[in-house]
């Protein structure tokens, strides 16, 4: 029993120092245990004293007993300082994966700081803007894991990609354009809402389809089948020409429709020529309706007559005749730097005039007298024209000095 307690003081020694030091005691060590400590010292000074004084060993073991229950009770108040410790250092190293990645490439062990974690969930931070992070984070599944969210790709495959732009020159044509780049000149009308076949200006931009066609954006009740047979289309080919991928047609998709036909070009009807008192002492021109002035059925009204436009332009092929619309006679005929280029002013009595601009040959003479029908030049570009026409004009009164009016008035 001696040897016992001799090992009970022994632990209660080693014991004491951590005991005795205040600053690692747990923070719900309170005063009593504080006593309960002193107390079990001053137990054991007095047992030991007893041994030495030769105490029968039945008084001894009962009180042994107790000081070690309650050595025990003083040690449970202990701080776990070792598990603890580990707990904290496993908690560090947990990381958080990321679409579906465990922390590949991160040292281990090597905690998200602060800055890590708001950019992962994408709440803030420069490399964390919820705008580029793709916005809330997606809920973790059942092992816990955060998956950041991805941005689904809703690219609608069309026919935009493949049209192209042509940048009009000087001398081009409707026509022209379109045999350069392989399709029909209505392609080019339809593509481009023209108003006029050659209703062009230098510098404007064209769409060009790449093959002959209707460009369309798909409305709402749109299919593919009904595309294809309000056209008289072949399905097949709109899906081969746009490269479609989903044959579900989106609203405002850009498809072109091949070989499909649009409205035609509207022509101007014929109308009775009503007799004219054009001034000049009340003569009146009685010549009749006049005729086309261009020959060839290749050729249409490119351009009416309107408000800054007081002639029509009639586009046809290169080198077409051009015919006075009336008998008369030349009054002028040659180059005038007026942008008309090469041209031809015709009096037809009553005080009416025709006059024919940006020809590119004249085979008239000043003072020579025509009859309707006769070819007083060819069609050009000369002057200030985009491409070959002939802009035709009517006067009520002399060229430049009377005054314009609609020509098909006279038709």
């Amino acid at each position: 029993m001696l040897k016992a307690l001799a090992g009970v003081r022994g632990a209660f020694v080693r014991v004491r120092p951590a005991t005795s030091d205040r600053s690692i005691q747990p923070a719900h060590a309170t005063r009593f245990h504080r006593r309960s400590v002193g107390a079990a010292r001053r137990l054991i000074e007095r047992l030991s004293a007893a041994s030495g004084a030769g105490l029968r060993s039945e008084r001894v073991v009962p009180i042994g007993v107790a000081l070690i229950v309650l050595l025990a009770s003083i040690v449970s108040f202990q701080p776990p300082t070792a598990v603890g410790s580990a707990a904290a250092a496993d908690a560090e190293s947990v990381r958080i994966a990321v679409g579906g990645l465990d922390g590949a490439g991160v040292v281990e062990g090597q905690p998200y700081d602060e800055m890590e974690l708001r950019a992962l969930l994408g709440r803030g931070g420069a490399a964390g803007d919820a705008s580029r992070s793709g916005g809330s984070i997606a809920p973790a599944v059942d092992d816990g894991t955060l998956y950041k969210p991805v941005i689904v790709d809703t690219t609608v495959v069309d026919g935009k990609a493949l049209l192209r732009q042509y940048v009009v020159q000087s001398g081009d044509t409707l026509i022209g354009i379109a045999e350069e780049a392989g399709v029909s000149m209505m392609t080019l009308w339809w593509a481009n809402k023209l108003a006029s076949k050659d209703d062009l200006h230098v510098g404007q931009t064209l769409i060009v389809p790449p093959v002959s066609g209707l460009v369309v954006t798909v409305a709402e009740g749109d299919t593919l089948d009904g595309l294809a047979a309000k056209y008289n289309i072949d399905a097949d080919q709109v899906v081969a020409v746009n490269r479609l991928e989903d044959t579900n047609l989106v609203i405002n998709q850009v498809l072109i429709l091949p070989d499909a036909v649009g409205a035609p070009i509207p022509t101007p009807k014929p109308v009775a020529v009503r007799p004219c008192n054009c001034g000049g002492g009340g003569a009146v021109y009685t010549g009749g309706r006049f005729g086309w002035p261009v020959v060839g059925g290749n050729n249409y009204i490119s351009q009416y007559y309107h408000y800054g436009h007081y002639a029509i332009d009639i586009a046809a092929t290169y080198g077409s005749a051009v015919v006075a619309a009336a008998g008369g006679t030349v009054v002028f005929a040659g180059w005038k730097n007026n942008g008309g280029g090469y041209q031809v002013w015709l009096a037809h009595g009553g005080n009416l005039y025709t006059a024919y601009y940006h020809m590119s040959a004249i085979v008239v003479g000043n003072g020579q007298a025509v009859g309707r029908g006769q070819q007083v030049g060819r069609i050009g570009a000369s002057g200030w024209a985009t491409g070959p026409h002939l802009h035709f004009e009517v006067w009520i009164g002399p060229v430049t000095q009377g005054s314009r009016v609609n020509p098909l008035g006279y038709y």
